[in-house]
């Protein structure tokens, strides 16, 4: 119901439109009263009415001065003055702040529900449009974080100038401006195509983003599937704490898990330009490197991770820690790296040995290493070994001396291709997943409640899986595709059927035609009968 509030000072007044209109029975709920505008503004506070009516002369703070201060506090209130004075000037001063209508007393009761239908009507037109955008927001918000992920990936490449930077922002609501920037890149336990993380985890990767989306100085962005990118912006006073702040948080929510998870946060130095961007994030992609050669060390940076490791002098084989070479740093790289950050880690791997590398033996134990793990791991994704060394250039490398970019080169080549044909397993996999997928959507659009995750438990992914296969093979979300396929057959309908637009909205999915009619006009351009009578869709 629509609550209404009252403010009269002449009680007789008050009483009488109080106890002689039919309230509940027209749909109102009479929620308060008071005799003047002092003594009602903070029960108006407290109740929220939906209509406020009051009489423009009371003492103490009359009916125009109240209206001002509700509609600051409370703008979508509507609001109605009664006055016994046919004086164009308090109208004017009324229409110019915003009161809905301006009644002359006597008031009749007719008069008032009459002018309290219009403004119901209103109100609930404005509710309906209001939820239809929250809905639309709602099942848009995975498309927006789509595009928000694409425009910061041209940022941090460096595509994009100054200027562009800045409406590209403005375009998606993005605040960019500030004094000062950092990136930090980190990691959340894996989650594949088989299932979801261990509870524990999954609480954690929630909290991370709560706090993430809280905070203004901190923008937000997947990077792949298990990895999440954070630009931090603020005044360059205080970008060292918001970054520590950053920090400290990941570290807290996964310290209740175990230091032996699978999680690390790669932070770099603060920039003071947009235009810095581009070198801040190969920087902090350096130090990302290191969480597969590093994997104990859960917080890298420039502090934290010594990036002249072993290239202080050459103090021989016998110097050389172990644990720089350990098969574990290999496998986790072919597991979950990517491609672009893989001439860092070849990089950041090779200096970390750099006081081993004057013994040739050295050497070629670390080109065997490498060619083996990357065999070894391509078994278990059944591809055959001579997949990986038929396409090798650098096989003639080993048995012979080489340089230290020669060993460069060997290792990049080796692991490159290995992940190559580990992305290509994957991505055959992601499209024989996505077939699937398409399948059961093309059975089951039509269907209101079709959502992400029941099509997931169909084809036995998860959720997230499935959500990043939609935007890497086809551009577009889960969201995007389903009202695509909707918006296709409603054109449809609405050309070759005399079908209604309610019967329309109910066939391709939508129990509320007036939804339905809200969307199409959003995605289409055009309302559905616009579109009925010839108009043409954006």
């Amino acid at each position: 119901m629509v609550k209404i509030f009252l403010v009269e000072d002449e009680s007789t007044i008050r009483e009488t439109l109080r106890d002689s209109v039919p309230w509940k029975q027209h749909g109102f709920d009479f929620v308060g009263e008071a005799g003047d505008g002092e003594m009602a503004l903070p029960l108006l506070r407290q109740q929220k009415p939906d209509v406020l009516i009051t009489d423009i002369r009371m003492p103490f703070m009359d009916g125009l001065e109240l209206s001002k201060q509700i509609l600051r506090e409370f703008p979508k209130m509507k609001i109605i003055i009664l006055s016994g004075y046919d004086d164009f000037e308090y109208a004017r001063q009324a229409i110019g702040i915003g009161v809905e209508r301006y009644l002359l007393k006597p008031i009749t009761k007719s008069a008032l529900l009459d002018a309290l239908e219009e403004i119901k009507e209103k109100i609930e037109a404005e509710q309906a449009q209001q939820s239809y955008l929250d809905r639309f927001r709602q099942e848009t918000q995975e498309y927006e974080q789509y595009t928000r992920r694409r425009f910061l990936e041209q940022v941090m490449e460096g595509r994009l100038t100054v200027h562009q930077i800045y409406d590209r922002a403005e375009e998606m609501g993005v605040d960019l401006a500030a004094e000062s920037y950092a990136i930090a890149l980190f990691s959340l336990p894996e989650e594949d195509e088989t299932g979801q993380p261990p509870s524990r985890s999954a609480e954690a990767r929630e909290a991370i983003m709560e706090f993430f989306l809280k905070y203004p100085e901190y923008l937000i962005s997947r990077w792949n599937l298990n990895t999440y990118m954070v630009l931090v912006k603020g005044p360059a006073l205080r970008i060292d704490q918001d970054c520590q702040r950053c920090i400290d948080f990941v570290r807290r929510q996964f310290a209740a898990i175990g230091a032996e998870q699978d999680w690390h946060i790669a932070m770099g130095d603060p920039v003071s330009r947009l235009s810095a961007l581009a070198e801040s994030y190969r920087a902090v992609s350096r130090l990302w490197a290191y969480r597969h050669i590093l994997p104990h060390q859960h917080i890298l940076t420039a502090r934290t991770v010594d990036l002249l490791a072993g290239a202080g002098g050459n103090r021989g084989l016998d110097q050389l820690d172990p644990e720089k070479v350990a098969p574990g740093i290999l496998r986790s790289v072919l597991h979950s790296g990517e491609l672009e950050e893989l001439p860092s880690f070849v990089e950041q791997y090779v200096l970390n040995v750099a006081e081993a590398l004057e013994s040739n033996a050295f050497c070629q134990f670390l080109m065997l290493s490498v060619r083996f793990s990357a065999a070894s791991f391509l078994q278990k994704l059944e591809i055959p070994q001579q997949e990986l060394l038929s396409r090798l250039s650098c096989s003639a490398m080993i048995g012979r001396t080489v340089s230290q970019s020669e060993l460069k080169d060997y290792i990049y080549e080796v692991l490159r291709r290995a992940m190559e044909l580990r992305d290509n397993a994957s991505t055959k996999q992601g499209r024989s997943l996505l077939k699937k997928a398409a399948a059961y959507i093309d059975r089951h659009y039509t269907e209101e409640k079709l959502s992400l995750n029941q099509v997931a438990q169909e084809i036995n992914i998860s959720a997230n899986y499935l959500s990043a296969i939609f935007s890497q093979e086809l551009g577009k979300t889960f969201t995007e595709y389903v009202t695509g396929k909707r918006m296709e057959l409603a054109r449809e309908l609405l050309r070759t059927t005399d079908k209604r637009s309610g019967e329309v909205a109910f066939a391709v999915g939508y129990r509320d035609p007036h939804y339905f009619s809200f969307l199409f006009k959003k995605t289409q351009g055009c309302t559905p009968k616009e579109y009925r009578a010839g108009g043409k869709v954006q």
